[in-house]
């Protein structure tokens, strides 16, 4: 795997080209003494069941892994924390307005944008919507739709961590099920 910042030739703070890679996470300005460090981006997924044992799932309209199944969710923004991010990227994606979330786990992943590799920790929430009675596909999402739990194949979502996601939620509900 290429280092995180290798296409980061030049210091953020001073524009010294003298900015040469620190380790493994980090650069390092010769010139001002900045160390800038890649820490992965904070995304959020939603895993939304239904009263008759569907779970909500979205199709991408975009790529990365355009058409194939995702979560709703998507990057927490600046001065917004995880359980914030996820409520408003699901009512941005589907029109629902969660109630209620509650943290499950987390996984890495690297995101393909605009020919970047973006670090990202992917923080799984089970939530809880108002009302599921009327999803939209919204944003960037070509579709919304209920899928049984039980007709859930994870080779139909694109992004890794999300299938990796999935199938961690799907065994883990099967053992409290037994």
């Amino acid at each position: 795997m290429n280092h995180p910042l290798e296409k980061f030739v030049y210091c953020p703070q001073c524009g010294s080209p003298r900015f040469v890679i620190h380790n493994g996470l980090s650069r390092h300005c010769e010139e001002c003494g900045l160390t800038y460090y890649a820490n992965p981006r904070a995304a959020t997924a939603a895993l939304i069941i239904n009263s008759h044992d569907e779970l909500l799932v979205v199709r991408r309209k975009k790529e990365p892994a355009k058409g194939t199944f995702d979560l709703p969710g998507g990057f927490a923004d600046m001065e917004e924390s995880a359980e914030e991010g996820v409520a408003r990227e699901v009512r941005e994606e589907t029109g629902l307005r969660v109630t209620a979330c509650q943290y499950l786990f987390s996984l890495p992943n690297i995101y393909l944008y605009s020919g970047l590799e973006i670090h990202t920790l992917d923080l799984f929430f089970r939530c809880t919507v108002a009302d599921g009675t009327h999803v939209e596909a919204m944003d960037d999402v070509a579709e919304s739709l209920w899928l049984p739990i039980d007709k859930i194949n994870p080779e139909e979502f694109g992004l890794r961590s999300i299938r990796q996601g999935v199938i961690r939620w799907l065994e883990e509900r099967a053992k409290t099920k037994t």
